[in-house]
């Protein structure tokens, strides 16, 4: 079973970042968009960079606003299905002294958390947790109903473990590992909760789709 990470399937904003601010450092109007897609709006009366207007798929409708203070970025509001409503939001943080900038597109900003939203009522549903730009873990509600019931953990950016509340009671009673080419290695269950998992013999359906849902 492979899995996709969140680096293969979700646009990390700050990918583009840096030669949006380097394209835009040369712009003089917030009138107009550049050739590139981008038009970036200034502080009227101090001339400082305060937001960039993305058309990151490049169709001819902005899906992505990144707040800027000059040339840091502070944080990105996207339209992933451009229905005229934020789905997601994504948080920067300069890069800390003596931490590795290998995760940063500039050397200087990374990603710190994100927020993603579904449902009718754009409830938020993920969270994305990272550290010096690394993915880390995430929590989600799969069924929007309110509570996390699926948990995934990284390593150096690679899915390593989701749990799993398949009852619906509050807590995992699943659990996948998974090895570094994406595969499921091991399978767990703990139906009472209390932390003793035991290898499963045959998985389920919804195991082998990597808990999508109850």
């Amino acid at each position: 079973m492979q899995v996709a990470t969140p680096a293969k399937v979700r646009r990390d904003v700050t990918v583009v970042l840096c030669a949006l601010v380097a394209i835009c450092a040369a712009c003089s109007s917030s009138s107009r968009s550049n050739n590139a897609g981008i038009t970036p709006t200034y502080d009227k009366t101090s001339g400082r960079l305060t937001e960039l207007a993305f058309d990151s798929n490049h169709n001819g409708k902005v899906d992505t606003w990144t707040e800027m203070n000059g040339p840091r970025p502070l944080r990105s509001r996207i339209d992933r299905n451009e229905d005229g409503r934020i789905d997601r939001w994504e948080y920067y943080v300069p890069v800390p002294p003596g931490a590795s900038a290998a995760a940063s597109p500039d050397g200087r900003n990374m990603i710190d958390h994100a927020d993603e939203a579904s449902g009718p009522d754009d409830r938020v549903t993920r969270k994305e947790l990272y550290q010096n730009g690394v993915i880390q873990r995430v929590e989600e509600d799969t069924d929007a109903d309110g509570r996390i019931d699926k948990w995934e953990a990284y390593r150096e950016g690679q899915l390593t473990q989701v749990s799993l509340d398949l009852q619906g009671k509050g807590f995992a009673d699943r659990r996948l590992t998974y090895g570094p080419d994406g595969s499921v290695r091991r399978v767990e269950a703990d139906p009472d909760g209390d932390g003793a998992f035991t290898p499963v013999v045959a998985e389920s359906s919804s195991a082998r789709a990597g808990g999508s849902g109850r």
